[in-house]
């Protein structure tokens, strides 16, 4: 049997004065409404919401009216005059993925942080995962000038010294130029330095990442143990950016980790719902943002495919979100395809100019002298110097080295 609004104030009146409740849930309001609506005029709805609301108030009541409505009815519905916040939930299909928002359209006298958020149902209920997660939160951590070893000393002198702890380096290269093996490294010197690690990956599966280490003589069975290193693997077919913050921010803080490996970029993109690839780049700028402001140091791998014409940074166009550029490349010489490493960009410090090549080994990267007498290196096919085409010397590592930007 249908109800008038005034049955409905009256029923909900008994049922709040009977229990004095902190809190009434009305599900669903929007089935009131509607159900109303065909008898009643909008000045008339307008006016039962409006009681309805100075009775919940004066009960000290929270209470939550809820709903569906479609976008086109925020205008001039007056419930949503009359509510002191309005919680917008919406859901979309993205081919197979499902991906659910939410969004604080209004929240009278108090400030909410604006846009979409990514929401997820679980079995622990609704987990939200705000877009300016982390970033909101004042630094304790200042610019450091220490610097962390990465665990290859021909490396740091490269580096003059290592990666400034609290730097996020890109490590780009082709598939098999060894940008995994580095990062590995990074991670096990820190672990003998008592620095607590993360590996976040997406592309295998962290008994094979344990393995695979195991294989360069790194052992990370016993400090995954000893709650020194967490691997972690992220590959929800629908994963966001922001879920992903948030899961590695709660590891730094759960561990106390000083050192981040995300391997790789590209597999973090193939992981995220086909609507979040749209603001990639943004979102790395907020992951990004919000570690480093943690005094984490990070470094991100990212795959690269040759054209032995030129010699790109990455696919994704996110190079000025990197304090470090770190590049390497294949190079034909002499009928062999050989490895080569180059310190593109440091932020902050000088570092040398030098190409050298580099070899992987089952000791991990081993780093041999600089590439010289040879021209065009930097697109992969490179000829041999001629004394006609010399025009200026070839420096020194001492004497040749960017300067403080």
């Amino acid at each position: 049997m249908e109800k008038d609004l005034d049955e409905v104030m009256a029923e909900i009146v008994r049922e709040v004065e009977a229990i004095n409740p902190s809190f009434v849930l009305v599900d669903s309001f929007r089935t009131v409404v509607r159900k109303a609506q065909a008898s009643v005029s909008d000045v008339e709805l307008q006016g039962f919401i409006q009681r309805l609301a100075l009775h919940l108030a004066s009960w000290q009541a929270t209470t939550f009216l809820i709903g569906e409505y479609v976008d086109a009815e925020i205008r001039d519905n007056p419930v949503f005059t009359v509510a002191d916040g309005l919680f917008w939930l919406s859901q979309q299909a993205e081919r197979n993925s499902i991906v659910r928002k939410l969004q604080i359209v209004k929240l009278r006298g108090q400030y909410s942080v604006p846009g979409l958020h990514t929401m997820r149902i679980t079995e622990e209920g609704l987990q939200t995962f705000p877009r300016t997660f982390g970033l909101n939160e004042k630094s304790d951590k200042g610019k450091s000038q220490r610097r962390l070893s990465t665990g290859i000393a021909k490396f740091d002198e490269l580096l003059h010294g290592g990666i400034f702890e609290g730097d996020s380096l890109l490590m780009a290269g082709p598939s098999g130029s060894g940008k995994s093996v580095l990062g590995t490294q990074f991670i096990a010197e820190g672990l003998k330095q008592g620095e607590p690690g993360i590996v976040a990956i997406f592309e295998e599966q962290p008994d094979q990442y344990v393995r695979r280490a195991a294989s360069f003589g790194f052992d990370f069975v016993t400090p995954q143990k000893n709650g020194k290193l967490e691997i972690t693997y992220l590959r929800p077919l629908d994963l966001s950016v922001d879920e992903t913050v948030h899961e590695i921010v709660a590891t730094v803080k759960k561990i106390g980790a000083r050192r981040l490996v995300i391997d790789s970029l590209v597999g973090f993109e193939m992981a995220l719902a086909p609507g979040f690839r749209t603001d990639f780049r943004e979102s790395l700028y907020r992951m990004i943002g919000a570690l480093t402001r943690l005094g984490v140091t990070i470094i991100s791998t990212v795959e690269i495919e040759e054209d032995f014409t030129s010699m790109g940074l990455s696919n994704f166009a996110i190079s000025f979100l990197s304090d470090d550029i770190v590049r390497l490349r294949y190079v034909s010489i002499n009928g062999q395809l050989r490895r080569m490493l180059l310190v593109v960009k440091m932020r902050g410090g000088a570092h040398s100019i030098d190409m050298h090549e580099y070899q992987v080994t089952d000791k991990g990267i081993v780093i041999g002298e600089p590439l010289r007498g040879y021209r065009g290196l930097t697109t992969g096919i490179p000829g041999p110097w001629s004394v006609e085409s010399v025009d200026l010397p070839v420096q020194t590592d001492k004497s040749a080295t960017h300067q403080k930007e």
